[in-house]
């Protein structure tokens, strides 16, 4: 008889990483992922919707550190301010080191374009969810809606950079850089 293991989650993701790198998304089934770590298609229903949300399941968490951030910053800051430091809490706290991680995760969505479509669904859900905590903070229109949908660009470059391995082991840095690269742009400079 098998003993009872915890983090059911987390063993599913880890499975599904595993798997989606060695066999390629699309070769991948449920059954597979459930069957590696140790658990049945049930639970793996229990936790995901498709085997697609595996590689999503942060998406939820991610924006709800954001627009904590952002309601948490200091109200004189400038918009495009106040979202530089909602990322780079989330490049600290949200990432922190998971590079390895993060590489094999973008890897996965790279090699497929649903998955492609996917991420660029979650980032314009991001951008929108940003811009309406900007107007939370009495930020105007269209100021709010081009501050988040540049910081969301910020953020892609930034994390592209990041998992390519050409910046460097911790993304707060590099996204120091491309929030510094936008104020230029923005400034005229």
């Amino acid at each position: 008889m098998v003993r009872w293991q915890p983090d059911a989650h987390g063993r599913l993701q880890q499975a599904a990483m595993e798997l989606y790198v060695e066999r390629g998304f699309d070769q991948v089934t449920v059954a597979d992922i459930a069957e590696r770590a140790g658990l049945t298609e049930r639970t793996f229903f229990r936790y995901f919707a498709d085997k697609r949300e595996v590689l999503f399941a942060g998406s939820s968490a991610l924006q709800d550190r954001l627009v904590a951030s952002v309601a948490a910053a200091p109200a004189d800051l400038a918009p495009l301010d106040v979202l530089a430091l909602a990322f780079d809490d989330v490049a600290t706290g949200f990432f922190g080191e998971g590079l390895q991680h993060a590489r094999a995760r973008q890897s996965v969505v790279d090699s497929h374009s649903g998955l492609q479509e996917r991420e660029l669904i979650k980032m314009a859900a991001i951008a929108s969810t940003l811009a309406d905590a900007l107007r939370r903070r009495r930020v105007q229109e269209p100021a709010a809606s081009l501050a988040a949908e540049s910081a969301v660009a910020a953020f892609r470059i930034a994390f592209a950079r990041w998992v390519s391995g050409d910046a460097g082991e911790r993304l707060a840095p590099v996204m120091s850089e491309s929030f510094a690269a936008l104020r230029t742009i923005a400034g005229g400079r």
